[in-house]
C-alpha cells in the first residue's frame, strides 16, 4: 500500500469484494497503518469466506479478538503491548505474530500461548517473534496441547533456554521444522533435539544462538538423517575472552606489598573451532558470520547451497568441500585466499551437466529471488582479480564473490 490504512479503506475492502478469500496488505515505507482492533475485528466478522488474512504493521491495534470459521491463515507483524488476545478460529493451521522490538512491550505472551489450545485445536505451523519470549511462554505454549503442530518457530527469544527445549520435545512429537533462532541454548539442547526428532525433522535453524558450539552441531548433523536444511549463521563466533587477573608483587619503599588482582591489558587471541559435516540429504548449510570456524570439512553429495558470508577466519588450507550437487556458494566478505580455494575444490569436483539459472533462497527458505542477469561482457571487462574466473566450468551455476572493488555475480555457461 502506497496510502494509510484505515477505517475507510476496510470499508471499501469490504463493499467491494462481497466473497474476498485473501487478502494480503504490505505497506509502503511512507505509509501508515492506522487499523484498530475494533476495525480489524469487524472486518474479519464480516468476511465469512476469508481464508488468508496478512496484514503488516499492526502496532495500533491494540488487541485482538478474531473469530473465524472459514480463516485459516493469519499472519499480524509489527504487533505492540496486545492488552487483549482472542483469537477463536477453529480451522486456523497457520498463525504468525511478528511483535516490535521494544523493551516497553507488555503483552502477555504466557496468557496468549496458553489460550491456543482452547482456540486452534488444527494449528499445525506457529510462528511468534519477540525479544520477551522466555521458558515460562513455551511451557504454556507446551500445555496447549498441539498435538498436530509440525511447524514451531520461535525467534529472538534470549531468555530461551534448554528447560525450553525440553518442554518441546515432550509436547510436540512429529515437527518437520524448528526454528529457535536467537535463543541461549547449548550443546544439551540441541542434543535433545536431535534425539527428539529423527524421523521427522527436516529443516533447523539455529541462528545467533551464541551458546551452541560446533561439536553441537556435528552432533545434530549425525543424528538427523533426514536433514535438509541447517542455519547456524552468527552462532559460532569468535568471542575474544579476557585474560584472567594476575597476581604481582612489587617493591614499595624497601618493603615488599602484595597487589592482588592486577588486570593485563595485553590482547588474548579468540578461540578458533573445527566444522565436520557429513550427511546424505542435506541440501542447504547456512554458516554466515561463523567467524569461530577456522576448519571446515563438508562432505554432502545432494548440498546445493552453502553460505559461507563473512567467514573471516575460516583458514583456507583447512577446507574441503566434497559436495558434487552444489550450485551456489556465498562468499560475500571472506578473504581473496578463500575465495580461491573455494573456487578451486568446485571446479575440480564438478562434472559436466546441463546449465540452468540460478534462484537464491534465504536460510529459512521462504524467499525466492531470481540472479540478475550479467552479459558475458560484463563478466569479462570487471577490473577485480578476486572475481575473476578462470576456466570455466559448467556446474558451477553461480558463485556470489565480494572484494573491495565490487561484488559480482557470474554465470558459467
Amino acid at each position: 500500500m502506497e496510502s494509510d490504512v484505515d477505517a475507510t479503506m476496510l470499508a471499501c475492502l469490504a463493499f467491494s469484494c462481497p466473497n474476498m478469500q485473501s487478502l494480503e496488505i504490505s505497506m509502503a515505507d511512507s505509509a501508515v497503518n492506522r487499523m484498530t482492533g475494533d476495525e480489524l475485528t469487524r472486518f474479519i466478522s464480516e468476511k465469512k469466506s476469508l481464508t488468508v488474512l496478512k496484514v503488516d504493521r499492526c502496532s495500533g491495534l491494540g488487541f485482538l479478538n478474531i473469530n473465524s470459521t472459514s480463516l485459516s491463515t493469519l499472519w499480524l507483524s509489527d504487533l505492540s503491548s496486545i492488552t487483549k488476545y482472542v483469537i477463536n478460529c477453529p480451522n486456523l493451521s497457520e498463525l504468525s505474530l511478528i511483535f516490535s522490538q521494544q523493551d516497553n512491550d507488555s503483552t502477555d505472551l504466557i496468557s496468549m500461548m496458553d489460550s491456543l489450545g482452547r482456540t486452534c485445536l488444527n494449528l499445525r505451523k506457529l510462528h511468534i517473534s519477540s525479544i520477551h519470549l522466555c521458558n515460562e511462554a513455551v511451557f504454556a505454549l507446551g500445555s496447549a496441547n498441539l498435538r498436530g503442530l509440525c511447524m514451531l518457530s520461535l525467534l529472538l527469544g534470549k531468555k530461551i533456554t534448554d528447560a525450553a527445549v525440553a518442554s518441546i520435545v515432550r509436547s510436540f512429537t512429529s515437527l518437520e521444522l524448528l526454528d529457535l533462532s536467537g535463543s541461549c541454548i547449548t550443546d544439551n539442547g540441541l542434543g535433545m533435539i536431535s534425539k527428539a526428532f529423527p524421523d521427522t525433522l527436516t529443516r533447523l535453524l539455529l541462528a545467533m544462538c551464541p551458546n551452541i558450539t560446533s561439536c553441537g552441531v556435528q552432533v545434530a548433523a549425525v543424528q538427523l538423517p533426514l536433514l535438509q536444511l541447517m542455519d547456524c549463521g552468527k552462532s559460532l563466533c569468535a568471542n575474544v575472552q579476557p585474560e584472567a587477573p594476575r597476581s604481582y608483587f612489587g617493591d614499595l619503599n624497601g618493603g615488599i606489598r602484595f597487589c592482588s588482582k592486577l588486570q593485563v591489558t595485553r590482547k588474548q587471541q579468540p578461540t578458533y573451532q573445527k566444522l565436520i559435516i557429513k550427511h546424505a540429504n542435506l541440501k542447504k548449510l547456512s554458516l554466515w558470520g561463523c567467524s569461530a570456524i577456522d576448519a571446515l570439512y563438508v562432505n554432502c553429495p545432494e548440498l546445493s547451497d552453502l553460505n559461507l558470508n563473512s567467514c573471516i577466519n575460516l583458514n583456507p588450507e583447512r577446507l574441503l568441500l566434497q559436495c558434487p550437487s552444489l550450485k551456489d556458494v556465498h562468499v560475500t566478505g571472506c578473504r581473496d585466499m578463500l575465495i580461491g580455494a573455494i573456487r578451486n575444490q568446485v571446479l575440480n569436483e564438478f562434472a559436466a551437466a546441463e546449465p540452468r539459472m540460478p534462484c537464491k533462497r534465504l536460510a529459512d527458505g521462504s524467499k525466492r529471488v531470481q540472479v540478475p542477469q550479467f552479459m558475458p561482457e560484463q563478466v569479462l571487462n570487471c577490473t577485480c582479480n578476486a572475481a575473476t574466473l578462470p576456466n570455466p566450468h559448467p556446474r558451477l551455476y553461480a558463485v556470489l564473490i565480494h572484494c573491495s572493488l565490487c561484488t559480482l555475480i557470474t554465470h558459467i555457461r
